[in-house]
């Protein structure tokens, strides 16, 4: 009879070889793809980008009043405006949500789509590539594997262009923005990559909450199959090598393929487990923690009113473009601050320029400015911590350096100890953390990016910590699926020898039968 302990052993090794045989590919196949996507993303168009491409503003064509345009878009409390340019022309554009509705600037006149013709041009000019050698690919009025994030969805249909080199790109007729850029390259690396490691298939991801609910029940049952045989394999483990083989005393029960997937599971178990974990709160299941980003109620407090194109009546943007020495821009944005409009221009300098209606142009906010911001938006708590952030740091990082330094840290003495992160350059809140956040930062990008300052910071390190680890994780995967085919083969065998005998023996108990009577 067999011992309760023995009884769970057996259990576990059952669990573990049997969830094995199901997810062995699929483990291998995410550390295979994490590899590449370390290097090689996922193609998209970020907002630099964009700005990079984009035209210079014709500072004598804008006439339109920042009033009248948000009058005639009849958006009312917009999220963000921009004023950059389209097909030549300058034009604002109103964000409320995911949609957004275009003012031209150089006359009153509300955008009704972009033609075919502008959205060649657009494209074309994107790439640098003869509008003349490019093929038209349609107009997209439903997802396709480039353009399945649900964020550019209602900025559909989107015109596709493409060019012999590979290049595609979309246009949205909504917006008249380049939504999406991809060469040949970029499509090679993301089905080698992204599409795999995230299940990023069209026909899956297309429908956002079976795909959401797919990643993180299969992350689930990986990660409990991954617990159990770190457990099995402690257990097993025997320090005086009380097991004997033909070659000696071992601490392993097992030859061949298994104590190879023995020896890896308790070398590289640990680092699996962590990232199949972290793997699923990436999808932040049962949202049990805030979205990573700024805190939007805490944002709205630091406007202090809502979007008001009457805030910037004190100086039209016709005349703070004619202000002497004013530089080249490419795209003016419509802040708030405290109640007041504030002008945000960008021109091909990262850092922006910042300057409120009728006031002097500036670099940023100081930390005093900041302070002052972050009490009004939060009346009655006290500021524990404020300093000023010049090199990324633990809650504040960012491998690709798009985060902007310097920045203003803010940590607040209430309940949650929130945390706040203010781009020095605009005012504008970048980051913030609560408890469940901060919790949220660790058991995904730390569990799974490993994004420490440190190791950014002195790349390869990094890597050289990174790429070793995912070797063991493919090692430990490929030993798994051999023994999982091993064992499928086996009962696959087994179960034609029994399909094959039982006719036999049917046959022999009739001939019995007949024998006997």
């Amino acid at each position: 009879m067999l011992t309760t302990s023995t009884a769970i052993r057996k259990n576990l090794i059952l669990y573990h070889r049997w969830l094995g045989v199901a997810f062995s590919l699929l483990f291998g196949m995410w550390f295979l793809s994490g590899i590449v996507l370390m290097y090689w993303p996922y193609p998209g168009v970020s907002s630099e980008r964009r700005l990079q491409k984009s035209e210079f503003l014709n500072a004598g064509g804008i006439t339109v009043s920042a009033e009248e345009a948000q009058r005639l878009s009849g958006v009312e409390k917009p999220d963000r405006v921009r004023l950059p340019m389209l097909d030549g022309r300058p034009v604002y554009r109103f964000h409320k949500g995911r949609l957004q509705k275009l003012v031209y600037a150089d006359r009153p006149e509300v955008f009704q789509g972009l033609t075919r013709e502008a959205a060649l041009r657009e494209a074309s000019r994107w790439t640098g590539l003869p509008a003349a050698s490019a093929q038209f690919e349609g107009a997209l009025t439903e997802e396709d594997q480039w353009t399945l994030n649900k964020a550019v969805r209602p900025l559909r249909p989107f015109l596709k262009f493409a060019w012999a080199n590979g290049e595609e790109v979309y246009v949205s007729q909504v917006s008249g923005e380049v939504m999406q850029h991809t060469t040949r390259a970029d499509r090679i690396g993301a089905y080698l990559g992204a599409i795999q490691h995230w299940l990023y298939f069209t026909a899956l991801r297309k429908d956002t909450a079976t795909w959401r609910a797919l990643v993180i029940g299969v992350s689930a049952l990986g990660t409990v199959m991954t617990l159990f045989g770190i457990v099995v394999g402690i257990w097993l483990y025997s320090p005086s090598k009380r097991f004997r083989f033909a070659s000696g005393p071992s601490s392993i029960p097992y030859a061949g393929w298994k104590r190879w997937h023995t020896i890896l599971g308790l070398v590289f178990g640990l680092v699996t487990f962590t990232w199949i974990l972290s793997g699923m709160f990436s999808m932040n299941p049962f949202a049990w923690s805030p979205e990573f980003g700024p805190n939007g109620e805490t944002a709205k407090r630091l406007a202090g009113a809502p979007w008001d194109g009457k805030l910037f009546n004190g100086e039209p943007v016709g005349r703070l473009l004619d202000r002497p020495g004013m530089q080249p821009l490419k795209e003016i944005e419509f802040a708030l601050a405290a109640g007041k409009g504030v002008y945000l221009l960008r021109g091909e300098d990262r850092a922006p320029y910042r300057i409120e209606p009728g006031g002097e142009l500036t670099r940023g906010v100081t930390l005093d400015w900041g302070k002052r911001a972050i009490e009004r938006a939060n009346p009655g708590v006290r500021i524990r911590e404020a300093r000023i952030v010049t090199s990324y740091e633990n809650y504040y990082v960012d491998r690709d350096g798009k985060l902007p330094l310097p920045a203003l840290y803010f940590e607040l003495d209430d309940a949650e100890r929130t945390m706040h992160y203010m781009d020095a350059a605009t005012g504008k809140l970048v980051e913030s953390f609560v408890t469940k956040s901060r919790w949220n930062r660790w058991l995904y990008h730390g569990l799974h990016s490993w994004d420490l300052p440190w190791l950014y910071a002195n790349r390869p390190s990094w890597d050289l910590a990174m790429i070793p680890a995912m070797i063991g994780g493919l090692a430990l995967s490929v030993t798994s699926i051999w023994i999982a085919w091993v064992r499928v083969r086996r009962k696959m065998v087994q179960a034609r020898m029994a399909a094959v005998s039982a006719p036999a023996s049917a046959r022999h108990s009739t001939l019995s039968r007949s024998h006997e009577s």
